[in-house]
């Protein structure tokens, strides 16, 4: 679907239930998905994915057969010195043309590293000061090169590659969930900010409200001079502390439609999810979910595979070293197209190259002990990363199953603390308590529902937490998925 077209129906949505003309309401839900689909973030995920997926067709290309169609013409006039048949050499002009075609069908061989090639080639070559041209032709050549105690690249690759893609792979989902993490944040911070702003119209109403209601009980000699100054100030401070949420309620709102990467200059109104899900995570379950789905364990494994690499290539390129290179097939020449294809000959071409360090003053010795060296501390930091890794996710599993109960306390603190609200406002309009009860209550108010936004901002941000660990498979620990509510409903 394209984005413009979610962003005009949410936005028709929210006038339907709102009321309202100029806002669009998000759930946690809904921003969740925006940014999933068109944050910076997660474009730059996509464009990765993409570049590993070319990369790793790319290395199964490496075990196809490949086929080459190649040419190489040559124009030659000048004068050159040739050796004659009695050793001496005498300058002869040349004025040649060489042309050849070259069809070449090759196959790496994984189990030796080698190459096996199949050869087909044709070559003319004109000699137009003698008027003369004839024809070379390959009409079939079979052969096989190999470094016979080289490094086997193509072995090794068969180990890293597909790892290196499982990686990339996992890292996207896991970048999803992050992405998911990081819109957790800024949905929050908006929250809260919204919470504040709410807070601070409610205590600048109820101050105005009061002031008003001060000044005919002073007028009636009911109360000092100095409370009725006392609330004056009260609704001075009220009123700072509205300006100041209303900008950081803007400030928040530009963080949030930035990353969520809408456009359009709409207000939004974020609603947070309160109905969450109590059940317990299992641990253990936890762990075995994030062992297999999480990218980290296959990136350490691809540490240590890679310095097992590195140290086989450095004890190959110590000691004797060989190529070996066999071709065998046919050839013939003539005058004319058709006398080069009759009657073939046969060729072979058969080569070996050996070299055997006599001395390099220990420098392949000591690159084999730096490998070892490498691979024994890639092991030792892998195994303590594993190990960091399972801690870390019980770590998580621990906080997340206390947060939920975290979350009840707090909506039942702020329930209290608004009762005890209502109840010292109508005792202190009665006059039957002090100003210094009325902003106590005041204060725990607001507290309360600032620390009911932050408890249900921390559960959100470990429950994304868990799932960017165990790869979006956190749900399948769990009877029920987290569902959405009104701000008013917390599972029991």
């Amino acid at each position: 679907m394209n984005v413009r077209l979610i962003i005009l129906s949410l936005f028709c949505l929210s006038i339907e239930a709102a009321g309202q003309t100029d806002s669009l309401r998000l759930s946690l839900s809904e921003a969740i998905r925006l940014a999933q689909e068109q944050s910076s973030d997660a474009l730059a995920a996509r464009h990765s994915l993409e570049a590993a997926q070319w990369s790793y067709r790319y290395y199964q290309a490496n075990y196809l057969p490949s086929v080459t169609l190649s040419s190489s013409p040559s124009l030659n006039r000048q004068i050159s010195s040739i050796t004659q048949p009695d050793g001496t050499n005498v300058f002869v002009r040349q004025n040649q043309l060489n042309t050849d075609l070259s069809l070449n069908i090759s196959q790496n061989v994984t189990l030796t590293g080698g190459t096996l090639f199949l050869r087909n080639n044709l070559q003319r070559l004109d000699e137009f000061e003698q008027k003369t041209h004839g024809y070379s032709s390959v009409p079939f050549s079979i052969g096989y090169q190999q470094n016979l105690f080289g490094h086997n690249s193509l072995r090794w690759a068969r180990r890293t590659e597909p790892l290196r893609y499982s990686i990339a792979r996992k890292q996207y989902r896991e970048t999803m969930e992050l992405i998911a993490s990081r819109a957790s944040t800024y949905f929050f911070m908006l929250a809260s900010a919204q919470t504040n702003l709410d807070i601070a119209r409610q205590n600048y109403a109820t101050s105005d409200t009061l002031l008003g209601f001060a000044r005919r009980r002073y007028e009636r000699g009911s109360i000092t001079e100095n409370e009725m100054l006392q609330l004056e100030v009260g609704k001075l401070t009220e009123e700072t502390n509205r300006l100041n949420a209303e900008a950081e309620v803007e400030d928040a709102m530009l963080t949030l439609r930035s990353y969520l990467g809408i456009k359009e200059e709409v207000p939004l109104i974020v609603m947070p999810d309160t109905l969450i899900n109590a059940e317990v995570v299992n641990a253990d379950e936890a762990l075995a979910l994030a062992l297999a789905n999480n990218p980290d364990p296959e990136q350490l494994r691809l540490n240590v595979v890679e310095s097992q690499s590195a140290l086989s290539s450095a004890k190959a390129n110590r000691g004797l070293k060989a190529d070996l290179y066999l071709q065998f097939g046919l050839s013939q020449k003539g005058t004319t197209l058709k006398e080069a294809y009759t009657q073939p000959l046969n060729q072979q071409y058969v080569s070996m190259t050996l070299s055997l360090p006599l001395l390099d003053w220990g420098r392949g010795r000591g690159q084999v002990r730096v490998a070892r060296s490498r691979l024994e501390l890639t092991q030792t930091q892998s195994e303590q990363a594993m190990q960091d890794f399972r801690l870390n996710v019980l770590k998580m599993v621990r906080q997340y199953n206390l947060q939920s109960y975290r979350v009840k306390i707090a909506f039942r603190t702020r329930e209290t603390a608004l009762r005890r609200y209502e109840v010292a406002r109508w005792l202190y309009l009665q006059g039957r308590t002090t100003l210094l009860e009325f902003n106590t209550s005041i204060n725990e108010k607001d507290a309360a529902q600032r620390s009911f936004i932050n408890a249900l901002q921390t559960y959100w941000s470990l429950y994304y937490g868990l799932r960017s660990l165990t790869i979006g498979q956190l749900d399948n620990l769990r009877l029920d998925n987290c569902r959405q509510s009104s701000n008013s409903e917390i599972v029991k």
